[in-house]
């Protein structure tokens, strides 16, 4: 038998906040002149209410109407889960709301005990606890619903060179925008023009400002610096990127984990215990020679108070909670059952490039020989790469840009193929190229830079010279960039007790530099892409947890395989379809939060479902009458209080959740 989820939403469908709070507070105002004018206010105080004709009539008139207008909501509910073969919570209180009522209908006219001033106290009660949880079910969900707040509601395009301020519903793809400083970007798009630094922590949960220029792109909702920007729309509406992770973060929330369907599980049965156990209560004291209106009183406290309320909440308010957190933090639940199996993993197994690394190369090396300087090396080697788009080439010319180097326009320039370029600058012979490009001309690398380009070819760097007049100037070693975020994510994942490792289809001597750079446990080199899911296996085969993580279209495979399947945010659609959590931001430092906020929240899990069972158990035989031999009785009213208390601290402690921090 499959089990619906007791959450705030299956019980509260089609009720807000506010109704509870209005029912709530008229059925208060009810409830006070019926308690007034019950027998047991008058034995405890010795005080007798003002009697007027028909007054013997006013606990039955107002406990009608607290029956009828406050406890609607629930023989609603109740209806519905018995309708679908699923009693639950409504069911129980339902029961217990029309059991009293009934019997205080018949004793009225039979001249026996009624029970209204513990009918409406009972509802008014349950009213309030369960407008007290829907307050911190919102709450909890505020931070998702504020994502829609994001976005600003018209926005300035462009047309036939002039500016008109239109509503955001009206503008269109392709359309071109000016957004004005310190103003929010209206849909996602590349800049055209213009430089700034804007604010995407709302997105990506990084406060630091990201610099913009020409040709980068925008994610609608983030906020403008001081800049101004022309934009070019690319996605508008439910294509936009906020659009995706509301939809990711909703989809998140109504998937369910292990924990949530055990407690659904426990909810169920739960109902059933609390509708036998009430059952057997109530026909025990009538053997046991109690009136028939202190046994309906047992029964009906027995099933407030055995209400899986709490229970019901425990669990999907914390996952609720959790996934709001993880979008504030930069990365996504595609799957509840992925964030939850996280705090398992062993070991963390990152595709090297664009993961670990950038995916482009970068100098990590200058040398100089024969008495030249590391400038002149890289100013004239950038001043020939810059006539280049190889990706060899661009990153040369990007680091002299970066040191500040100007460029010399060469003339007379030649490749030479398969050994390098050449070119003349200041009528002096330049050539750039790789070994082969000595070979060719017979130059032996000097004993000074022998050592250096050695331990670079080990690394797997590649390695280019710098030669004038034929010359040797010196050489530039190459590399696929570490990220600077690759060196914390791996030292935090070590200080939490995971295990790294890296996948790579590059050389050995690449794969060994990375992990001997990062400190990694172990790495697997030169890896087809088919073989990536095998690999995955193999860890597996050895008992541990795999957390894969990728970002290309030959990673799915991995992903899948993987015991959870994490994406670069940047990466391919394919990509990011096979992950469980998906990363908004190309940072490697958020897999260990993912692991921190997995932990956290399962032990939020079991905190509440401790309490919510632990509170049964005692609340239960207590309900029913266990202690009367002492005097001691649990009125229906009382257990609707400890009821509603009981899942407003489920309810608070989940909250605590959203202080914790994930990073150390």
């Amino acid at each position: 038998m499959s089990h619906r989820n007791h959450s705030s939403h299956d019980k509260h469908a089609g009720h807000s906040t506010a109704m509870f709070f209005r029912k709530f507070w008229t059925s208060l105002v009810l409830t006070i002149p019926v308690v007034l004018y019950a027998d047991v206010v008058e034995k405890l105080f010795k005080w007798s209410p003002p009697a007027f004709p028909g007054s013997e009539y006013l606990p039955l008139t107002f406990g009608s109407i607290v029956f009828f207008y406050g406890g609607w909501v629930f023989l609603v509910g109740a209806w519905r889960e018995i309708g679908a073969r699923l009693p639950g919570m409504m069911t129980l209180i339902g029961i217990a709301i029309s059991t009293a009522y009934l019997w205080s209908l018949y004793a009225v006219f039979a001249g026996a005990e009624a029970l209204f001033w513990e009918l409406t106290t009972l509802i008014t009660i349950m009213l309030l606890g369960h407008w007290l949880e829907m307050r911190a079910v919102s709450g909890a969900q505020g931070a998702l619903k504020e994502l829609s707040k994001l976005l600003p509601d018209t926005a300035d395009v462009i047309r036939d060179g002039k500016t008109e301020k239109i509503p955001l519903s009206k503008l269109r793809e392709n359309d071109m925008v000016l957004v004005r400083p310190g103003a929010k970007i209206p849909a996602d798009g590349t800049i055209i023009d213009g430089y700034s630094d804007v604010n995407e922590s709302m997105v990506t949960g990084e406060s630091k400002l990201v610099p913009k220029k020409q040709g980068d792109t925008l994610i609608a909702g983030t906020i403008n610096g001081d800049g101004a920007l022309k934009v070019k729309v690319s996605n508008i509406g439910e294509k936009t990127f906020l659009a995706g992770v509301m939809r990711l973060v909703a989809e998140a929330q109504a998937s369910k984990s292990r924990l949530q369907m055990l407690s659904d599980r426990a909810a169920f049965y739960l109902t059933v215990i609390a509708i036998m156990g009430g059952g057997v209560t109530f026909v025990a004291w009538l053997i046991a020679g109690a009136g028939v209106g202190f046994a309906v009183a047992r029964l009906v406290a027995v099933l407030v108070i055995a209400c899986p309320h709490a229970l019901g909440l425990a669990v999907p308010l914390v996952a609720s909670i959790s996934t709001t957190k993880a979008a504030q933090s930069g990365f996504l639940v595609k799957q509840r059952i992925a964030l939850e199996a996280a705090r398992t993993i062993d070991i963390v197994l990152f595709d090297k490039t664009g993961t670990l690394t950038k995916g482009e190369f970068g100098v990590v090396g200058i040398w100089n020989a024969n008495g030249h300087s590391k400038d002149e090396v890289l100013k004239l080697a950038a001043s020939l790469d810059a006539f280049s788009e190889h990706p060899i080439a661009r990153a040369v010319v990007t680091k002299a840009k970066e040191q500040g180097l100007p460029l010399t326009e060469p003339k007379r320039f030649e490749a030479l193929k398969g050994k390098g370029v050449k070119a003349f600058i200041e009528d002096r012979e330049i050539m750039v190229g790789g070994p082969a490009l000595l070979d060719s001309i017979g130059i032996t690398i000097p004993k000074e830079l022998t050592k250096q380009v050695q331990d670079a070819g080990e690394k797997g760097q590649t390695i280019i010279f710098a030669l004038k007049d034929r010359v040797l100037l010196g050489a530039i070693a190459l590399a696929d960039i570490i990220r600077e975020e690759s060196r914390e994510a791996v030292k935090a994942l070590k200080e939490i007790g995971v295990l790294v490792s890296v996948i790579t289809g590059d050389s050995e001597e690449v794969a060994k530099w990375v992990s001997d750079e990062l400190g990694i446990d172990e790495y697997f080199a030169r890896v087809l892409p088919h073989q990536k899911s095998e690999k995955v296996k193999e860890l597996q085969g050895r008992g541990l947890k795999v957390a894969m993580v990728g970002d290309g279209i030959n990673d799915a495979p991995a992903l899948t395989q993987a015991d959870i399947g994490i994406a670069i945010g940047a990466g391919t659609n394919v990509a990011i379809e096979s992950a469980g959590i998906i990363l908004v931001r190309d940072d490697p430092r958020d897999i260990p939060k993912i692991i921190r906020l997995s932990r956290l929240t399962y032990v939020k899990m079991l905190q509440n479902l401790f309490w919510a069972t632990g509170y049964n158990v005692i609340a239960i035989p207590l309900a029913a009458g266990i202690l009367a031999f002492k005097g001691i009785f649990l009125q229906p009213a009382l257990a609707a209080l400890f009821m509603s208390l009981s899942t407003v601290i489920v309810a608070v402690n989940a909250m605590l959740l959203r202080g914790r921090a994930l990073s150390q």
